[in-house]
């Protein structure tokens, strides 16, 4: 049995609909990140980064959302959620799934998690003032060179979609209007549509 730990409104959600596409056997953890569970001793025993998610398999406790979208579809090969065989194309789909973690993310955590990079206010407003041009840029880059259509990587469904879906939720408390973005704003209301992700969006807000 997996298990995930997850909190709600995180990047946590891209494992969740991963997992629910899956079709594998799971369960999920939630923590409540406003009562700091994130950082209880029995959290941080399973995750001592004190972040989500943490998804608990029999071999260990895997933690970053690429590595455990990665896990997920290569136990889960009927699903099809990477191009498993075609080196070429799994490297440009972590390459997408490694810029959402890497940059996109990151740009998003200068709103309320500036603290992380610095502790003198003027700073911290600085970065915050920052996050919608940055999102706005990065979102530009994605619509315009990066997404393949009609899902990210072409005519195929993958481990990029959940991804780009969670991250592309954020731009409204970021400042950015979605419809600036066409393809992505309609890769979001498509994404809305399917099965797992209802009910992971379920989870998520119940």
């Amino acid at each position: 049995m997996l298990t995930l730990y997850y909190a709600p409104a995180t990047c946590a959600l891209a494992s969740l609909i991963a997992l629910e596409e899956s079709g594998l056997a799971f369960e999920t953890k939630k923590l409540s990140f406003s009562d700091g569970e994130q950082r209880s001793p029995d959290y941080l025993k399973i995750n001592p980064k004190g972040r989500v998610p943490a998804l608990v398999t029999d071999r260990g406790v895997l933690t970053e959302t690429p590595a455990i979208l990665g896990f997920i579809a290569e136990i889960a090969p009927a699903a099809k959620l990477a191009p498993f065989g075609d080196a070429f194309e799994m490297a440009r789909l972590q390459s997408f799934n490694s810029y959402l973690c890497s940059t996109v993310h990151v740009n998003h955590a200068h709103r309320r998690r500036g603290s992380r990079w610095a502790d003198e206010p003027a700073a911290l407003e600085a970065m915050k003032a920052k996050v919608p041009q940055n999102m706005a840029d990065c979102f530009t880059l994605i619509e315009e060179k990066m997404f393949e259509g009609p899902w990210v990587m072409g005519e195929t469904y993958s481990l990029a979609d959940p991804y780009l879906f969670v991250i592309a939720d954020w731009l409204p408390s970021d400042g950015v209007d979605p419809a600036r973005f066409a393809k992505v704003s309609d890769h979001h209301a498509r994404m809305r549509q399917r099965p797992a992700v209802q009910r992971a969006l379920a989870y998520d807000r119940g």
